[in-house]
């Protein structure tokens, strides 16, 4: 009797710890930051840029000051402390090429509205060759996430550019899609969601309505988070492109550096809530790179521009094994992100267009 009573414990106790150790993803939040380059997330500043006055906006000293280091290590982890701290520590970091360790778009055209689609459909469509192209044919998976059982109702995505209302098609999405200086409408909105409506509508539009400020993406995705729970959250910065382009390089570095801080307070409140605490992951990732063999060609992308294929990805979460900086040979590439987020849920994503497989080294040890 005793032998049995043993048993049975023992066994109770190896069921729990194997359901421990697999801890279910319930819950997944998707971060982009547009055209973030592999070179600063993994090397932190590069000197060439930040020495050259065409690019430092007279702000030298305050680009080496607040972002310099001769180590690699510790400089990379001025720019991105929750990345290079947390995130490292208890998660999996893909694309440094310094370890032929490769992420690429499929798609040949290294820009936004391709690489979105890419990403959250799992298929390069060479038909979407334009970043005005109009309301996109593919399913992506976030409107197949909604569409699924415990899903309903479960799933929002907030963005600063305006093309996210065509990438996500938001006229049928079934889900709240909240882009550039769309306001909030529902009849329940909180005091916060209708004070960003009013800084929306008054704030200075230096790109008229197409891209609104990355903060008021945040404290949007953040009060909906805060207020609605929801199991999928889609949060797309632009900031880190818009200065990019506009030949800011410090700004540029600021921007990295503000994404950083908002991703520890996302996790941060993911990890105090019981709802969320050990129950989500967050996969971090960018729809393009930009140039760097001419180094001029940093501020662009596109498919003349060498390099501009070439992203990162980054992927933390219960029962997801911790390889910090992956640095083992392989090829990853954009449109693996799809069902890689579907499969972290447990569900496989369908569509009427290819899908390509999940990244299946996220979950070898």
């Amino acid at each position: 009797m005793k032998t049995k009573t043993i048993s049975c414990f023992t066994l109770a106790l190896f069921l729990w710890f194997s359901g421990t150790a697999q801890n279910k993803i319930e819950n997944i939040i998707v971060v982009t930051t547009d055209g973030l380059r592999w070179q600063e997330f993994f090397n932190g500043m590069d000197t060439a840029l930040a020495n050259n006055p065409e690019f430092n906006q007279k702000q030298k000293d305050y680009i080496y000051t607040t972002y310099w280091d001769a180590d690699a290590g510790e400089r990379r982890k001025k720019l991105l402390p929750f990345i290079w701290s947390t995130f490292a520590a208890n998660g999996q970091l893909y694309g440094n090429r310094a370890y032929h360790n490769y992420v690429n778009t499929v798609n040949p055209y290294w820009f936004s509205y391709p690489g979105y689609n890419e990403m959250f459909t799992g298929f390069a469509d060479t038909a979407i060759n334009k970043n005005s192209y109009p309301d996109n044919p593919n399913l992506n998976v976030f409107e197949f996430l909604h569409n699924q059982p415990g899903f309903k109702n479960k799933v929002a995505a907030f963005g600063s550019w305006e093309a996210y209302r065509r990438i996500l098609r938001k006229k049928t999405a079934g889900y709240p899609v909240i882009s550039a200086f769309d306001t909030i409408d529902w009849k329940d909105a909180t005091y916060t969601e209708k004070m960003i409506n009013k800084m929306k509508l008054d704030s200075y539009k230096a790109e008229q309505e197409e891209g609104a400020m990355d903060v008021f993406t945040h404290y949007q995705a953040m009060e909906y988070l805060k207020i609605r729970q929801p199991k999928v959250l889609y949060i797309a910065y632009l900031e880190t492109d818009e200065w990019a382009h506009s030949r800011m390089y410090r700004s540029y570095l600021d921007a990295a550096h503000h994404v950083d801080a908002w991703l520890q307070q996302l996790w941060n409140y993911v990890q105090s809530h019981p709802a969320y605490r050990n129950k989500t992951a967050l996969l971090i990732t960018t729809d393009h790179g930009r140039g760097d063999v001419n180094k001029v060609q940093w501020t662009s992308h596109g498919s003349k521009v060498t390099g501009a294929d070439q992203i990162w990805i980054g992927v933390m979460g219960p029962g997801i094994p911790a390889k910090g900086e992956v640095r083992t040979s392989m090829q990853l590439y954009q449109r693996q992100v799809a069902q890689t987020i579907a499969s972290l849920l447990g569900k496989t994503f369908s569509a009427a267009h290819p899908v390509a497989p999940a990244i299946q080294q996220i979950k070898e040890k």
